[in-house]
């Protein structure tokens, strides 16, 4: 198949291919198949980004803070 789409959607397609280590073609059929837009794929982009950036610098969280998360959830 062989679709035809302006030059700016082409390139928002192409830079996040290229920010996520997916084809474009991928890039299409998860927004077609999983309804992620070229917006959400964009932002979770950014914020795995900004999540990677955070780590780099040593920002974690803290052991209570995970167990605090972990307790939450766990059946009592």
């Amino acid at each position: 198949m062989k679709l035809e789409i302006p030059a700016a959607l082409q390139a928002r397609v192409d830079a996040i291919a290229a920010r996520s280590s997916l084809s474009p073609s991928q890039v299409v059929a998860d927004a077609l198949e999983n309804g992620h837009s070229l917006e959400w794929q964009e932002r979770f982009l950014d914020k795995v980004g900004e999540g990677l950036a955070a780590a780099q610098r040593g920002e974690f969280a803290s052991a209570v803070d995970v167990a605090r998360v972990v307790n939450k959830y766990r059946p009592t």
